[in-house]
């Protein structure tokens, strides 16, 4: 039986890449292949990319979730907004000495009021908002609001990180944390894909603040993931099935992408259209439609960590890791990436 342990690894705090590199393809490259390592630049992606491949990537956009404000008693509050259910509710979450009781107002940032209708998520962890009067809640976040920096990152969100923080092809408003995997790419680099043969698909997930939540539970099995918005177009699903027909491989560009993935083929069938999932992928799981995976480095007991190891095979991601730690690349959001082969030894049943 797997538990929060077997996730562990010790990381030196300063590898925890606290800004973008200079360039988004600067960041360095470790592609793995069961025992084999290997240190590559970012910039050296289209070589490892054959002609007939599939990148799938995720065209979220993060909004300006976190936002100051007061009680209507006076107490000072900070909201991390979670989801913009539509142009008057969202559920978030709320820091505050005293947790505001349901039918009570908040001001944010001196610029709007929201009524606290009641709490909801798995364990009442979040806030349900509705907008007092007319309004957009998009627009009055993307006014008065600000960048949603991981809890990791020390400083506040600053100009360069409203560019560095958001993917070059963001077009659908609706994350509140970056697909980070996608954060390497730039124009150029989409352009030489292309060129190399490779076909570009896009799905949308966006991304929620739970996902920085850690796991609580010593037992995996006890764990119950936040629900995420995503949606599949058709022509994406059409590509996946040129993909097949070819022999190319289908690569996941972030596990955003690979969870959108997964989540729509749990049938066996590969869907398109919106649907939410709450998809927990851990050791043991079976991989219907990615093939190879893009990705950053992951903290430790968290559910991404536990999400590649599924992938690429425990053994592989521990030796990979410390390998990672002693070759001093750069970790999490803003750090450095890797290129995972799936493990071809992985059940042939999902749990």
């Amino acid at each position: 039986m797997l538990t929060l342990d077997d996730f562990n690894f010790d990381l030196p705090p300063e590898l925890i890449a606290q800004h973008p590199a200079p360039e988004r393809t600067a960041s360095r490259l470790l592609h793995v292949d069961c025992d084999t390592r290997r240190d590559r630049n970012f910039a050296d992606l289209p070589q490892l990319i054959n002609p007939g491949d599939l990148l799938v990537f995720n065209d979220t956009r993060v909004i300006k979730a976190r936002l100051f404000g007061r009680k209507e008693s006076g107490g000072q509050i900070e909201v991390m907004i979670e989801r913009i259910v539509d142009r008057h509710h969202a559920i978030a979450q709320i820091r505050a000495s005293k947790s505001p009781k349901p039918g009570s107002r908040i001001v944010l940032e001196d610029a709007f009021t929201l009524t606290v209708t009641g709490r909801t998520g798995a364990s009442n962890e979040f806030f349900a908002l509705e907008l007092d009067g007319a309004g957009d809640l998009y627009v009055l976040t993307e006014a008065h609001g600000r960048l949603p920096l991981p809890p990791y990152i020390a400083h506040a969100a600053e100009i360069d990180d409203e560019t560095r923080y958001q993917t070059v092809y963001a077009r659908q408003t609706g994350a509140v944390a970056a697909p980070t995997a996608g954060l390497h790419f730039d124009e150029a680099m989409l352009a030489t894909l292309k060129e190399v043969g490779a076909e570009l698909a896009w799905l949308t997930l966006h991304v929620g603040a739970g996902t920085f939540q850690p796991v609580r539970v010593h037992d995996l099995a006890e764990h119950r993931m936040h629900s995420e918005q995503f949606e599949i177009p058709q022509t994406t699903v059409d590509a996946i099935t040129r993909t097949r027909a070819r022999g190319g491989r289908v690569i996941a560009v972030g596990t955003t992408s690979l969870r959108a993935l997964e989540a729509a083929a749990q049938s066996g069938e590969l869907h398109a259209g919106p649907a939410e999932t709450d998809i927990f992928i851990t050791p043991g799981y079976r991989f219907r439609v990615v093939d190879r995976l893009i990705t950053n480095f992951h903290l430790p007991k968290s559910t991404l960590l536990m999400l590649v190891s599924a992938f690429a095979g425990c053994a592989t991601i521990r030796a990979a890791y410390r390998h990672a730690v002693e070759q001093r690349y750069r970790f999490f959001s803003y750090g450095d990436a890797m290129l995972l082969e799936k493990n071809l030894e992985s059940p042939d049943h999902a749990v």
